[in-house]
């Protein structure tokens, strides 16, 4: 599977099954999507390539680890190497193909927009989940 930014400087491949998404909710999510979540998953390293060498990527953080890694050509959010070093974090948005993979969890709903209705089956979680609970739920139909 292949994604890629919205101007296509980025690009990446995806090998071996994906996971499913989880939404999150937080107020720094909504800042970076415009809207009323982030949308993503976690890719095992190996999973993951990048098309492009060397791709035209900036990185900001915030003091509490927040990340978000952007194409400095057309603003798109792109995927990262996680802390864990482990994982790649990938924004569901930049999927060029259809895929069966569906939310299955909504992460800080306490902190969601009055006007975010979460209308899916996936588990909501008021914060944040520990890594191996939200991996597992992702994974969960993938098995």
């Amino acid at each position: 599977m292949i994604g890629q930014c919205l101007c296509g400087e980025v690009q990446f491949e995806i090998s071996g099954s994906m996971p499913d998404f989880y939404q999150c909710h937080c107020s720094l999510c909504q800042k970076l999507s415009g809207s009323t979540s982030d949308t993503a998953t976690f890719l095992d390293k190996v999973q993951f390539k990048w098309l492009k060498p060397n791709p035209d990527i900036k990185s900001y953080k915030t003091s509490t680890g927040f990340r978000c890694d952007f194409c400095q050509q057309c603003g798109s959010t792109v995927p990262h190497l996680m802390q864990n070093g482990e994982q790649y974090w990938v924004p569901a948005g930049l999927l060029d193909q259809q895929i069966d993979s569906v939310v299955a969890a909504h992460l800080f709903v306490e902190s969601k927009a009055r006007w975010d209705v979460i209308g899916d089956d996936g588990t909501q979680y008021d914060e944040m989940p520990s890594m191996n609970e939200l991996n597992d739920t992702l994974q969960r139909g993938k098995s």
